[in-house]
């Protein structure tokens, strides 16, 4: 069967309409992926809280892996199923943690996924959010050293994914908190969140995603439905464990040695809100010359196309069009065939 190799972005922390909150580009990725027959996606598109999905059309790839593959660093490779390891910050209350590892327990139980083991951190890792909700969510792990060291632990024992469970301030009566159970604002935590799971794959170069650790929410009777997913139940960790629980290896490239599944010069387009345009999968797909299928889709940034000036660029206003686009490459159809007016072809004089 044909396939057309793209990746999906939404970018984390800038409040994107589709994909800004709790797994609510989930449909958009599963749209896109039968479109395209293979589409590489990252946690913050797949991750609702408690609700996840698998699609054996989805890559499931970490962001800064995601990178990687984009700028045609590394090849993935499918597996039937990893080895997760969790990774629990020392700092999470001793009942937090308690639901957190009940969840892995269901997960293992219920979805047959392989949870090997856990570890906690020797040192509080410590998270500092620091994100301004009119514009980008972001923050610092104080103690990056010790996350690392978890790691590391892991792998030595087996595990081949990790998932990363850190406590968060506990700001939920916060107007930055509601702004955004509401609809209305920023993810306040998401941008943080990012950096610790960009710490495991870079210094470790293994499958891994986020769950942040956070105490109960009050009931919020104008809670938006794209936010409702991080309502269900005690933890966030659910969707991760689905997520890892057969993401691809990532293989270092060149490499003669290692069957790949999918290599980054099958590539063929890259989706992203319109708009966002600065990211470095984003700038890597340009070096190559590859499609930038640009999609209306409200957020915080302002890097269109502006200030590329790149000519394989298609703006659309829905990732339902998106995905006729996606479709029409796929099928080796020209667009400018599917669109009015319709121009004549050109004579090229040969004395030009």
């Amino acid at each position: 069967m044909e396939k057309s190799p793209t990746i999906f972005i939404v970018p984390t922390g800038i409040g994107c309409e589709i994909g800004g909150f709790a797994g609510d580009a989930l449909p958009t990725a599963k749209l896109l992926a039968s479109a395209s027959g293979c589409l590489i996606t990252h946690p913050n598109v797949m991750n609702g809280g408690a609700l996840s999905e698998k699609d054996k059309n989805i890559f499931y790839v970490e962001g800064y892996s995601l990178d990687r593959f984009a700028r045609g660093e590394i090849g993935l490779k499918t597996v039937k199923q990893q080895k997760i390891g969790i990774i629990f910050d020392s700092s999470i209350e001793h009942k937090i943690l308690i639901r957190h590892l009940q969840v892995a327990d269901a997960c293992v139980a219920t979805l047959g996924i392989n949870v090997h083991s856990y570890v906690l951190t020797k040192k509080p890792l410590s998270i500092i959010i620091d994100s301004d909700t009119s514009k980008i969510s972001g923050g610092i792990i104080e103690n990056p050293d010790t996350l690392i060291e978890a790691g590391k632990t892991l792998i030595e024992k087996g595990v081949t994914a990790i998932a990363i469970v850190a406590k968060f301030p506990d700001d939920s009566g916060s107007e930055d908190t509601n702004s955004y159970r509401e609809g209305k604002g920023v993810d306040p935590i998401s941008g943080v969140e990012a950096v610790i799971s960009h710490l495991i794959s870079k210094f470790l170069q293994v499958p891994c995603a986020h769950a942040p650790a956070l105490t109960p929410l009050d009931l919020n009777e104008r809670l938006d439905p794209r936010a409702a997913a991080e309502e269900i139940g005690y933890t966030f960790l659910p969707s991760v464990l689905i997520g890892l629980s057969n993401a691809p290896d990532l293989i270092e490239l060149p490499n003669n040695n290692e069957l790949i599944t999918l290599h980054p010069n099958q590539l063929e387009s890259i989706v992203v809100p319109h708009g966002a345009l600065g990211g470095e999968a984003v700038l890597a797909c340009v070096e190559r010359g590859l499609n930038i299928i640009s999609v209306k889709n409200q957020h915080t940034l302002t890097v269109t196309n502006q200030f590329l000036n790149y000519p394989n660029f298609i703006e659309v206003n829905n990732y339902l069009e998106a995905a006729g686009i996606i479709l029409s490459i796929k099928q080796g159809i020209n667009l400018t065939s599917i669109q009015r007016p319709l121009k004549k072809i050109q004579e090229i004089s040969l004395n030009d």
